[in-house]
């Protein structure tokens, strides 16, 4: 195959060769899958319905669950159908949907995390000038901002991917179309292009990276000069769903990508890619309702007034 324009659509890797395994699979993503779709359902309306959650924590929350829902939608379900029917194929114009969704969503969402760390820090650090900072005009400006960065990136990331000549075949070597596993079909000279792009966003991620780790030096700077426990056991609940979100996220999502290749096997980054690309999605909700009082107040309202429709 010469070149990307010889044939029309990608093989996937299956996750088992037996139709058992293949079931096991599909009904293991199925459950994680529908743990995500009420996770993050049950989040979004309750933070829509409820009034007293209509502040910028949560209005980020609510978009970041959008964004949750979006990236399990764009991998998991494919993969299911694949494991089910007893295929490897997507087409190519789904491969090149999947790549654009996956990159959207993800840095869209990593965007939006670096923002919520923002805001985190102007709520503990600067907590007079919160009303004046984090107003809704301005709100909606850094959601707009997160979710339209993704989209660049995707839309860029996806024309540079596919632009490209592939000499080594059509089998991409995960379960779903990945830009480095597709990159390994480009032929030598032709993917340079796109590693140099690959180049230049690690490096915006790394100072997205750099500025959450600032942002929390400050936080649990203050916080431990807090003189009341309480004010103390507030801030943290506040800081640490958040925190363990992005150390998630930026963990998996860095050993995915800078392993060393010794490390690299492809079992190995059939796994990784479940970590950052399945787990987080269906974790989320539950990492932040966990210390979160509010919002497990909202939620058990919510659950209650569908209990009382249905008697």
């Amino acid at each position: 195959m010469s070149n990307s324009s010889s044939f029309n659509e990608f093989l996937l890797r299956a996750f088992a060769d037996t139709q058992e395994l293949q079931l096991l699979h599909f009904s293991l993503f199925l459950g994680i899958y529908l743990a995500a779709l009420l996770g993050n359902g049950l989040s979004i309306t309750a933070v829509t319905c409820n009034h007293r959650l209509h502040t910028p924590m949560y209005f980020f929350f609510l978009n970041l669950s959008v964004l949750d829902l979006g990236s399990i939608s764009t991998t998991v379900p494919k993969s299911m159908a694949n494991s089910l029917w007893d295929t490897r194929a997507i087409c190519y114009a789904g491969c090149a949907a999947q790549v654009f969704f996956v990159v959207f969503f993800i840095l869209g969402e990593y965007s939006l995390l670096t923002v919520m760390a923002y805001g985190r820090f102007v709520a503990i650090c600067r907590p007079l000038h919160y009303g004046t900072i984090m107003d809704s005009r301005s709100c909606a400006k850094m959601a707009a901002a997160a979710w339209a960065s993704g989209f660049l990136y995707a839309l860029l990331h996806t024309a540079n991917t596919f632009l490209i000549s592939l000499c080594q075949g059509n089998t991409v070597d995960q379960f779903f179309c990945e830009i480095p596993q597709i990159l390994k079909l480009s032929c030598s000279n032709s993917c340079l292009r796109e590693l140099g792009f690959l180049v230049i966003t690690t490096c915006l991620v790394f100072g997205c990276f750099i500025f959450i780790v600032l942002s929390y030096v400050q936080i649990f700077t203050v916080v431990l000069r807090i003189p009341s426990e309480q004010g103390r056991h507030k801030a943290f609940s506040m800081c640490l769903p958040h925190l363990a979100v992005v150390s998630l996220f930026i963990s998996s999502g860095l050993f995915a990508y800078l392993k060393p290749p010794s490390l690299s096997s492809p079992a190995l980054d059939l796994v990784v890619a479940v970590l950052y690309a399945v787990l987080p999605p269906a974790v989320n909700p539950l990492i932040y309702s966990m210390r979160n009082k509010e919002l497990k107040h909202a939620l058990r309202k919510l659950v209650q007034w569908v209990q009382c429709q249905h008697q």
